[in-house]
């Protein structure tokens, strides 16, 4: 994974901008450049009534300005603390759709973007511009979801047997960027696998109730010998820091990152078709909206010979 160019989202309905602070911490960890990204659309500056065309493409262009000059100030501590930034503006409708041609257009290494929360419910508040970047970005996401972060652990979530339905090579990438992001930024690599035999309550055939504890060993065993097979094909990860950890993965992940104080939270997702992928169903998503910490979401895109699991 590469940090040589940083795409931020700034948010203009908001004071506070946490995936620009982010984005300097980065930036001056691994000498990045830095690119703030304001996506706009005001309904009352399209088909104005009473208003001439040429009127309202001044208007328009009158508060691009506006919200230009607001990245620079916005870009100015960075630039004073040697990082290099710049600022663009666009307009259009969806936001989500002018940010993904931007990242076409721009091919950034990393896009970052600040997302809220729910006080009371600790909740994530993923926004449809969120979903649908989650979705369709091809490049790596960062959502950033506090201003304040101590920057010290992170944690990739693994599915070595592919059972949430990926590929391979995802969890590949995601150890991969795992260890990159140890190296380049100092944060402490944990690797995690949950996973659940088939429940009891489901377990109808008799044969199978009457054996069920060793049915839930030898699920286990599987399972432990599969991710030892991930730690076999990269050295670099420590044994220590890997762990097997019994529940479902959308409950026991963000278990996980709250036991263990996990600053940074790395989830691969799976492009899929336009029907699918307008669904929110695969693991990823429904752990992103649970979780008490950053989110690094990788993408793999499905080629018609994948594996399947």
């Amino acid at each position: 994974m590469k940090l040589q160019h940083l795409l931020v989202i700034v948010d203009p309905t908001r004071e506070e901008q946490p995936a620009l602070n982010r984005a300097q911490w980065i930036a001056e960890r691994c000498g990045a450049r830095v690119e703030l990204l304001l996506c706009d659309f005001n309904p009352a500056l399209d088909n104005g009534l009473l208003i001439s065309p040429q009127q309202m493409e001044r208007v328009r262009i009158l508060q691009q300005t506006e919200r230009l000059d607001w990245l620079e100030r916005l870009a100015a501590p960075l630039r004073q603390a040697g990082v290099e930034t710049t600022c663009h503006t666009r307009w259009g409708k969806p936001l989500y759709r002018e940010i993904l041609a931007h990242v076409a257009e721009k091919q950034p290494d990393l896009v970052l973007k600040s997302s809220s929360r729910h006080g009371l419910l600790k909740r994530l508040f993923l926004t449809n511009t969120d979903w649908q970047l989650i979705r369709h970005c091809p490049q790596p996401l960062w959502m950033v979801h506090r201003q304040d972060w101590s920057g010290q652990r992170l944690c990739a979530a693994l599915d070595p047997l592919h059972e949430a339905d990926k590929p391979a090579a995802l969890d590949r990438q995601l150890i991969a960027t795992a260890l990159e992001l140890h190296r380049r930024l100092g944060l402490q690599a944990e690797y995690l696998h949950a996973y659940m035999p088939l429940p009891q309550t489901l377990a109808f055939d008799t044969q199978l109730l009457g054996s069920y504890e060793e049915h839930a060993k030898a699920v286990e065993a599987h399972h432990r010998h599969a991710l030892d097979q991930l730690l076999d094909a990269h050295p670099a990860m420590q044994r220590k820091h890997t762990h097997l950890q019994l529940g479902f993965p959308e409950e026991a992940i963000p278990e996980f990152v709250r036991q263990q104080g996990i600053d940074l939270l790395l989830m691969g997702a799976v492009s899929r078709n336009p029907l699918e992928s307008a669904l929110v169903g695969h693991t990823a998503e429904r752990v992103l909206e649970d979780v008490e910490c950053d989110l690094l979401v990788l993408k793999a895109v499905r080629e018609p010979s994948s594996e399947k699991g």
